[in-house]
């Protein structure tokens, strides 16, 4: 079920759905216009992040190149929330698979900032910093 988007579970809710079913819409919907990712490259040894835009560009292309996604949330580790703002980091098992073959699994934690919409009173995702190790 997509939820309304009236408290932050349903920010999760709707992640799940997005995930489960590849879509860009509902996956559009929770992230603020001011929406920043930001994760470290273990590459090159730095953090690096990007806007809302680049977010839906990498999402979509996930979204079009994978069979199957199967995102799993784990337990709440932080949680701090008032009236306008929240902080949650939550564990969470991703499974994606490219083909019968080429099947990536993903173990980590999510740090999001959300914030509540005074007009709509919708919770939105503002920033995703990603905790895994991949």
């Amino acid at each position: 079920m997509i939820s309304d988007l009236k408290d932050v579970d349903g920010v999760f809710k709707n992640l799940q759905y997005a995930y489960t079913f590849k879509d860009t819409t509902i996956y559009g919907g929770i992230l603020s216009g001011d929406f920043v990712f930001a994760y470290r490259d273990y590459d090159v040894g730095f953090d690096d992040s990007w806007g809302r835009d680049e977010e839906m560009k990498v999402t979509y292309g996930l979204f079009q190149n994978s069979q199957r996604l199967d995102l799993i949330w784990n337990n709440i580790l932080v949680s701090s929330e008032d009236s306008i703002s929240a902080n949650i980091v939550r564990g969470f098992n991703l499974t994606i698979t490219f083909n019968p073959t080429d099947i990536v699994r993903i173990d980590g934690r999510v740090n999001l900032t959300l914030r509540k919409d005074p007009a709509s009173n919708k919770w939105a995702i503002s920033k995703w910093v990603d905790e895994s190790n991949f």
